[in-house]
């Protein structure tokens, strides 16, 4: 294969014209009224991205449609005033095949999640529910992917294994033939006093046995040697990536929110995240989002459709 051609996404408009290209997305939203989610939701609507099903309190969503303009024409409304009533008749309306995807509203976010985790006609697989981001970084030609700066606090091994496998899947589900993935650590030697350096020789040696196809695993690696081919040269690290990463799997939460959170406040990126490993993508987004982020978000969710 020429890696040089392989498929990848040169920012949040690729996606969505892939996403877009799928027709219309049907989003369960559950306790819908919130007016930035709103926002989201009628960015995503003008777009032709998405089919609004809106549950939540039906007075409260009218009167913030109407301040923000946002048509319901093609809205389903399901009147729930109660939130966590309200997420488990979003997950009802994923398990009835009413909708495609989740996305959470004015709810807490650990009942929002207990909804889609119960024990009957849940959204369960068996899988780790973990969180994927995705970042336009100006100055870079290409998304770059992290994981998991969201869910899993301090993951063991396999934890790590479950994460990566999540994400893979939705990479190439997607249309990532061949995934560049690097396992962020402080530095590249492998030490027993740094659990994420013995992690990661772990994590290779799995992709060595052919574990995760479809993807070229590297690590432990040091943020320098994953974006830089220089510094690579000046450290004498050998590597097939060689700077060119999609996805980095950061060792802990802390690693990847600050990650995360570095490339938006020093680098001007652009960020959106789902939660991935129900059966369907969660948009879960932060307080702080803003209506683009999770515009972008839902753009991320909408492409489900091509994952088998």
């Amino acid at each position: 294969m020429n890696w040089g051609e392989r498929m990848r996404f040169s920012g949040f408009d690729a996606l969505y014209e892939r996403a877009k290209s799928l027709g219309r997305a049907k989003v369960a939203v559950a306790a819908a009224a919130d007016k930035d989610v709103m926002e989201s939701i009628k960015l995503a609507e003008k777009e032709g991205l998405i089919t609004p099903v809106l549950i939540g309190d039906v007075e409260i969503i009218k009167r913030l449609s109407l301040e923000i303009g946002l048509g319901l024409q093609r809205a389903e409304l399901i009147h729930e005033p109660d939130p966590l009533k309200a997420a488990h008749r979003a997950v009802d309306a994923i398990v009835d095949g009413q909708a495609h995807f989740l996305m959470k509203g004015l709810i807490n976010s650990s009942d929002f999640l207990r909804a889609v985790l119960r024990s009957e006609q849940g959204l369960r697989t068996g899988r780790l529910l973990s969180h994927l981001a995705a970042f336009q970084v100006p100055g870079f030609s290409r998304l770059l992917f992290v994981t998991d700066g969201g869910m899993n606090i301090a993951p063991s091994l396999t934890q790590k294994k479950e994460i990566l496998e999540n994400s893979l899947c939705y990479l190439q589900g997607i249309g990532m033939d061949l995934v560049k993935v690097i396992l962020l650590a402080a530095n590249e030697t492998v030490d027993s006093k740094m659990p994420a350096t013995m992690d990661a020789q772990a994590l290779v040696k799995m992709g060595q046995a052919g574990k995760f196809p479809g993807a070229i695993v590297e690590g432990p690696l040091a943020l320098d040697g994953a974006v830089s081919a220089v510094a690579l040269k000046h450290k004498g690290i050998h590597s097939k990536i060689n700077g060119d990463v999609d996805l980095f799997l950061t060792p802990t939460i802390e690693v990847g929110n600050v990650l995360g959170k570095s490339m938006v406040y020093f680098a001007g990126a652009t960020m959106a995240g789902i939660v991935l490993g129900a059966q369907v993508p969660i948009v879960l987004t932060s307080r702080s989002d803003t209506p683009r982020n999770k515009f972008m978000a839902l753009t991320m969710a909408a492409l489900n459709r091509t994952i088998s």
